[in-house]
């Protein structure tokens, strides 16, 4: 599948002569945080095997376990009818196996209303969790958008008066990385960060490396995932692909990422977040008008067949295994590349 003209432009694996430039000092930082990067198993990974395969949110915890992950992010919707939003009596057996096994807790949920941000919140606080990411969901003018969404994060303050937990604003596929930045400074909540989706900016006709440097300041949390590029409609599509084998700087993104924060990390959390097959179709254009619609959508899924479900969900399992030993083996170059850098320097 070939990319747009141009998408590729940042690319070629370019990370290599990135690490030898790097000074001694930021090197050895890279090391340090590439063998320490902390990794969680995000629910998407599992979706169809949440939606059709009985998997169950405990489950997730098992899986981040066995891999010696840091923790799991889910939505409070992941197991539908065993979700945690639909069976508060799992609560606390939830997060009771979370701490006995180490784990650290992201909620997420895909709207900012104040009802949804409650829920939300009160599951986290439920569970253990320390962390609740969400996104605008609305029909409406951009400007429109904006506006409620900072006005609905600004209730994160009452609904967490002793900021006990990290709130994470993720963009998801309409809003530009300025339109996010604006959202974060006006809202001004010191724990109120964005988290960065390594594909949703491409369906706002925005290239990830061009959108990480506009969102650099802000991220603290990451969901890991590559996809194809599609042309639509004078946009850009995305379709999940298995990480690696699609049209995204994987490789740069996640160095950049690591490399954020001077004296310590910026980014605490990266998801896994493996989407094979899912589709995103374009939400901003070129020449949009100056404020454009967004119409209503629902919340993220990925289409399956009814023919060979049970052939799909075991391929969803592995794609998300390897997922996480592509990731860690990423990781380790980068860490051999950096230690090199300050062997080299040091020689």
């Amino acid at each position: 599948m070939i990319a747009p003209t141009g998408f590729l432009e940042s690319d070629a694996g370019t990370w290599h002569a990135q690490i030898s430039n790097l000074s001694v000092e930021r090197a050895a930082q890279l090391a340090v945080r590439a063998r320490h990067a902390p990794l969680y198993a995000h629910a998407f990974s599992f979706h169809l095997n949440f939606r059709f395969g009985g998997m169950k949110p405990i489950d997730l915890l098992d899986f981040a376990s066995e891999q010696n992950l840091t923790g799991v992010k889910i939505h409070v919707e992941d197991g539908e009818h065993n979700s945690l939003q639909a069976d508060r009596q799992t609560w606390g057996k939830f997060g009771e196996r979370a701490r006995s096994l180490g784990l650290d807790v992201h909620i997420e949920t895909s709207v900012t209303t104040g009802d949804g941000l409650g829920d939300a919140i009160a599951i986290a606080k439920a569970t253990g969790a320390t962390s609740v990411r969400c996104y605008p969901r609305y029909e409406a003018r951009v400007s429109e958008i904006i506006t409620r969404t900072i006005s609905d994060l600004k209730q994160l303050a009452e609904f967490d008066p002793k900021g006990a937990l990290l709130f994470t604003l993720e963009q998801h596929e309409d809003l530009t990385s300025s339109e996010l930045v604006h959202i974060i400074e006006s809202v001004g909540n010191p724990n109120l960060s964005l988290l960065f989706d390594f594909g949703n900016m491409v369906n706002a006709y925005e290239r990830p490396l061009e959108a990480l440097a506009a969102q650099s300041a802000y991220i603290t949390q990451v969901h890991i995932k590559d996809c194809w590029v599609r042309s639509d409609r004078g946009g850009w599509a995305q379709l999940g692909c298995k990480s690696g084998t699609g049209h995204l700087p994987f490789a740069e993104l996640l160095l950049g990422l690591l490399l954020l924060g001077e004296d310590a990390p910026q980014v605490n959390a990266f998801a896994l977040e493996e989407e094979a097959d899912y589709f995103a179709p374009a939400m901003r254009f070129p020449t949009e008008e100056e404020d454009p619609l967004i119409k209503f959508r629902t919340s993220s899924l990925t289409p399956v067949a009814e023919a060979g479900l049970d052939e799909r969900l075991k391929r969803e399992r592995d794609e998300a295994l390897t997922q996480v030993v592509y990731v860690r083996g990423l990781l380790e170059k980068f860490e051999n590349a950096a230690n090199k850098t300050v062997a080299k320097a040091n020689s």
